[in-house]
């Protein structure tokens, strides 16, 4: 295999598992396996299948998936691109820019534009994997080609005139978010005892205070002509002792939005006329200074201000003259009609600009002084020209310097700068078009060359201050992205680049297995682990994945609410802080994206079963559930926050709808199939980690599998195998899947007494064409309490978690443990409700699958108060109390189900509650009537 071909077989799930792992790993030993045998955990190298090999068939993923495929259907592409072709000077066109975190205002100035754009283009790539649609390949295609001439467009020293049609001809247009702006040689004004400006303009923002004309070196001296004054009118004022010595004129209504208006200015050393399309609009008999009283100053511009929190004047400028003399008012009224050079008047004689100049920085001066104008961006060149961002490069230039946090000036351009090129890989990995696909790794690699060029010049002490920064300095998963695309490349220097980002402070702490994370940031250091992965997958070095190995507990274990996900308003609190913590932030949901990606990469190298128990819950729960179920065809419908309080509901819009969550969720919902199986590099065996209706290609093999499911509310799946060959099957048997497991080839069970839930089972044989694999998994109810409040239980069915639908805002209590089974199963607590698969009620409540996307409120926890030990609905009258270790005596009891018989069960009650007899929790006569108890109740098995 070429270096594209084994990428595009290891990356197309939005994860490259990549070459290193061919050049630095070799993969392990597989035992031979007879069917029943319980397979330890492994640590083969895995490899994922492209989308396009695992085919969704109808079931819950199809139907979540369907709803986000119909947006990226109808989501016009162009809305994405005109944050990148603002700022590359270039014409954004008609389409509106998307709110929000995307739009060119909004939080903290916009300054995370171009993340979402680059979801986008992973959304559609892998749209296009999965189902073949030319749509998304041709939206593809327009936005890598929109991408192309913008990077093209930055690349040069100074923006190109963007021409349009103006009052006379043809003019220039500076569109909001492209920092641009004109400036004029000094001569253009000189040393004048008398001056007219005269120009069009056809403003398209109301900003007060942005400059059709600003002339001087400071904010002391100088003289401006601005669209709008605070009171929204226009205002010529010029000075030599700053605002308080202004000697001013003002307008007497406001310019018109959208509409070419003349506007002029005469002044000649007694007084200042202001006219606006030929009407004398305000006069000042009292101006006396001119630009013979400044002097020479250093800079003369259209559209910027020397104020530097001014904004830039943004809409179209046409036919500036200007003459070393006042004007006439009869003048100024025959400048309306006509372009000067035809008309009395004539061109101005100081310097003259009808703005008709294309595919040029330079704005022709046609008095016949040569003073001609430049355009220019007021954060100038970039450093490289493979930058490539929707807003300058001043972000990541400002971050180099910064020691604290402050979002509005700089917010995570490195983070944004990950969804770009994680797009741009995505996009050349599953591409029809050889071009398209040759443009996108153009730009990823030009992306890496040029982060390459700016951090490369920075110590290892600036960047490592530069990473800790919350959250200016987040980066995101851009280093499993620069893996990823070294990967493709083979650049020595991307793989340099990838090392740049690292935090060594936290790196360390978990190498050493050292928890620190409590107060940080959840979702700013989650994908540094990916990263370290990815890293070790081409360097070997084993700091990198000790730091993720032991850094997934410290979340996985310690940190996870109910539905899958972690974290507290974006923050990590202390460890085993569950029941504290419930509020209405909860649960980022890019943090449960994240954390599925870094145990996927950790599966990859060691089949620790724990990592795929964890993505069963998570996607199933969290990631299914943060999707709304109905279509938008302006917003994903995905939550950020997913609030645990009581009565929490989902907000499926939040902020304007392009958060870093939405982003994520674009991608989480077009590939869903990603893990649903993996190989083994050898294409020896197969893994079949999750149950979801599905068909599988398997290329190196030859084979097919089709998996025939209703689950979740089926209770168990059907492999059929197409083709034929030799290889070990490895089935996950869930850790919920206690009782009643069975497996059957061709109608024949097979022996599964040694494979623990939890774990997986392997069957090893040749397989033929039509050869079928029955697993039956059945459901039962279960409670997981919270470590820090043993009595707060979140209700599971199988692998669903079960919420509480009501609106109380108080934490609801019921009795869930009154009729336990001898296998520790709650199902005659829950009673089926009728035509409503997957849905229970608990006396007057309902208990409704999280996955169902609605907005209903729901309570995730619940409190189990049994305050008498009973058992199977016969009450010993004896209090229910804690014991030593913090658990309660029924609690003690049940935690060892299942019980193969009613004996054992009985003698383990024994047991314990002679272990709180000896504790003193309760007396003998307590313990006597727990005994009687236990042996009269009738304890379904």
């Amino acid at each position: 295999m070429d270096r594209r071909s084994v990428l595009r077989y290891t990356a197309w799930a939005g994860m490259a598992a990549g070459l290193g792992v061919f050049r630095s790993r070799a993969a392990g030993a597989v035992p031979a396996m007879s069917p029943g045998m319980s397979a330890p955990p492994t640590s083969e190298i895995l490899l994922p299948f492209p989308l396009a090999n695992v085919t969704l068939a109808e079931g819950v993923f199809s139907r979540k998936r369907a709803l986000m495929l119909d947006y990226g259907r109808g989501y016009d592409v162009n809305r994405l691109l005109s944050v990148f072709r603002a700022n590359a000077g270039l014409d954004p066109g008609q389409a509106v820019a998307p709110g929000g975190w995307e739009g060119l205002d909004g939080e903290a100035n916009g300054n995370l534009r171009g993340h979402y754009g680059g979801h986008f283009l992973s959304m559609l790539a892998q749209a296009y994997a999965s189902t073949g649609e030319a749509v998304f390949n041709d939206k593809l295609t327009a936005m890598v080609a929109g991408l192309h001439a913008c990077r093209e467009a930055l690349a040069r020293t100074n923006p190109w005139v963007l021409s349009v049609p103006g009052r006379f001809g043809r003019a220039i247009e500076n569109v909001r978010g492209s920092y641009q702006y004109v400036t004029l040689p000094p001569a253009a004004i000189g040393s004048a005892n008398q001056l007219t400006l005269s120009m069009w303009v056809r403003p398209t923002r109301s900003d007060a205070w942005a400059r059709l004309f600003d002339a001087g070196n400071d904010t002391t001296r100088y003289f401006y002509l601005a669209q709008r004054n605070d009171s929204g009118v226009p205002r010529f004022a010029i000075t030599t002792s700053g605002p308080a010595g202004e000697q001013a004129v003002n307008g007497t209504a406001p310019l018109p939005l959208n509409t070419w208006s003349h506007i002029a200015v005469t002044l000649d050393g007694r007084a200042a006329q202001l006219y606006v399309n030929g009407v004398l609009v305000g006069s000042n008999g009292a101006v006396s200074l001119t630009p013979a009283t400044l002097g020479s100053l250093r800079d003369y511009w259209i559209g910027r201000s020397h104020y530097g929190a001014d904004p830039l004047y943004v809409g179209g400028i046409d036919e500036l003259n200007i003459y070393s003399r006042a004007l006439s008012a009869d003048e100024v009224a025959r400048l309306q009609w006509a372009p000067a050079a035809s008309g009395p008047v004539g061109r101005g004689n100081l310097a003259s600009y009808d703005f008709d100049d294309t595919n040029t920085a330079t704005i022709t001066d046609s008095s016949g002084a040569g003073r001609h104008a430049g355009l220019r961006r007021t954060w100038g060149a970039p450093s490289h020209p493979g930058f490539l961002a929707a807003y300058p490069e001043t972000q990541f230039i400002t971050l180099e310097s910064m020691t604290a946090s402050n979002y509005s000036v700089v917010w995570a351009p490195y983070y944004t700068a990950h969804k770009i090129l994680k797009g741009l890989v995505d996009a050349h990995l599953n591409s029809k078009d050889a071009g398209t696909r040759a443009k996108a790794l153009e730009l990823a690699s030009g992306l890496c060359d040029w982060m390459h060029s700016r951090l490369s010049r920075l110590s290892q002490a600036v960047r490592q201050r530069m990473w800790s920064i919350f959250s200016s300095g987040e980066f995101g998963g851009i280093v499993e992205a620069i893996v990823d695309t070294y990967s493709l490349t083979g650049k020595p220097s991307h793989l340099e680049l990838a090392g740049f980002f690292q935090l060594n402070s936290l790196i360390d702490a978990c190498a050493s297995n050292t928890d620190i994370l409590n107060g940080l940031h959840a979702n700013q250091h989650i994908p540094i682990f990916n990263g370290l992965v990815r890293l070790y997958d081409e360097t070997g070095e084993e700091r990198y994945l000790t730091a993720a190995r032991n850094f997934w507990p410290m979340v996985a274990e310690y940190r996870t609410y109910s539905i899958g996900g972690t974290s507290d308003g974006e923050f990590w609190k202390a460890r085993g802080a569950i029941a504290s913590t419930l509020s209405s932030v909860n649960a980022e949901t890019c943090c449960a994206h994240n954390m599925l990606k870094l145990s996927r990469l950790l599966f990859f190298h060691e089949q620790d079963p724990r990592y795929m128990e964890f993505y069963e819950r998570t996607l199933f729960n969290q990631i299914l559930g943060s999707k709304q179920d109905k279509a938008d065809a302006e917003y994903p419908l995905v939550t950020y926050f997913i609030g645990l309080a009581p009565g929490s509901q989902r907000d499926f819009t939040p902020k304007s709808g392009t958060t870093c969550c939405e982003g994520t969720g674009m991608e989480s919902a077009t590939k869903y199939q990603d893990s649903v199986y993996f190989r083994t590099a050898g294409d020896d065996a197969l893994y079949v980690n999750l149950f979801s209706p599905s068909v599988l290609r398997w290329d190196t093999k030859g084979v097919t599998v089709t998996q025939t499911t209703g689950f979740p509310v089926e209770q168990g799946t059907t492999l059929t195998i197409g083709g034929s060959g030799r290889f070990s099957l490895r089935l996950r048997r869930p850790g919920w899947a206690t009782t009643g497991y069975r497996v059957r080839v061709n109608g024949t069970v097979v022996d599964t007494s040694a494979t623990r839930p939890g774990t997986y089972l392997s069957i090893d044989r040749a397989w033929s064409n039509g050869d079928s694999v029955t697993v039956d998994m059945p459901f039962s109810f279960r409670v997981e309490a919270t470590p820090d409040d043993p009595d707060l239980r979140a209700v599971f069915y199988g692998p669903i978690h079960l919420v509480a639908r009501a609106a109380s805002t108080t934490t609801l209590s019921f009795s869930l443990d009154r009729l336990t089974r001898l296998s520790g199963d709650l199902v005659d607590t829950f009673v089926p409700v009728v035509g409503k698969a997957l849905h229970f009620t608990v006396g007057n409540t309902e208990f409704v699958p999280f996955l169902e996307g609605t907005t209903d409120p729901f309570h995730s926890y619940v409190k189990n108060v049994t305050p008498t030990v009973v058992f199977a609905g016969l009450d010993s009258g004896v209090g229910n109390v804690r014991g030593a270790n913090g658990l309660r005596l029924l609690d003690a009891i049940w935690r060892n189900a299942p019980f193969a018989s009613k004996g054992d069960w009985v003698e383990h009650v024994r047991q314990t509650s002679a272990a709180w007899l000896a504790g003193g929790f309760i007396s003998n006569a307590e313990h006597q009537r727990v005994l009687t108890t236990a042996g009269n109740a009738r304890v379904l098995p």
